[in-house]
């Protein structure tokens, strides 16, 4: 997988493939199994095989879906995951088992029916403070630590869309879409067979996509 992802980039034509721009094709260095170890000591749960595997073997992060596979590293002798939202995840809450529910949908129903409309409101500024208090009362339910825990932030699609990989519980393995900022919860990334992806499947779409554009780009430039 490696050895494909550097051929790739070798041919011109990869560079206008999405999210370029963003990881650059880089691969970071993989990491060994003392540093997969700690890793793990540190976040109390056993990564899952198919990630664990790919940071063994392939890389710790870098070129990847989009804007790339957020890298894990170790900084001021603990480890993290670096990205554009990858703080969204509690790293202390990574043992939990990832919750098989989302919030409730009545509640949400409800607070989309109470969300402020600008036309509603004579003054703009009143509409700003209605706007705020409604989005603390929204991001208060779905942006709650507990609803993502037992997974991290592993990738950024842009526009604040991202996907999870779940560590813990019964969904362990598996990857979650992300687009609580189009007010809508989490999903499961299933194939077309209505299967749950894991990792390995999330990747290698990617990568197959991705060899075949840049492929045929160069076969007709």
């Amino acid at each position: 997988m490696r050895k494909r992802i550097v051929d790739l980039s070798a041919l011109p034509a990869s560079q206008k493939v999405f999210g370029t721009l963003g990881h650059r094709w880089t691969l970071e260095d993989p990491l060994g199994e003392d540093e997969i170890v700690e890793l793990e000591g540190q976040i109390g749960v056993r990564l899952p095989s198919e990630y664990r595997d790919f940071l063994a073997m392939v890389a710790a992060g870098g070129a990847g879906p989009s804007y790339g596979v957020f890298p894990v590293r170790r900084i001021q002798g603990r480890w993290r995951w670096e990205g554009d939202g990858a703080d969204l995840a509690d790293l202390s809450k990574l043992a939990e088992p990832f919750p098989d529910k989302g919030p409730d949908p009545e509640v949400l129903e409800r607070l989309l029916a109470e969300r402020p409309e600008e036309e509603d409101f004579e003054e703009i500024e009143d509409f700003d403070t209605a706007i705020e208090a409604w989005d603390e009362r929204w991001e208060a339910v779905m942006f709650a630590p507990e609803r993502t825990a037992g997974a991290i932030v592993i990738c950024h699609h842009g526009c604040a869309q991202r996907d999870w990989l779940v560590l813990s519980g019964s969904h362990c393995g598996t990857m979650w879409s992300d687009p609580r900022a189009d007010d809508a919860d989490l999903e499961p990334l299933v194939d077309a067979e209505g299967k749950p992806v894991t990792f390995n499947g999330w990747f290698t779409e990617w990568l197959d996509k991705a060899e075949h554009d840049v492929r045929q780009s160069s076969v007709g430039s």
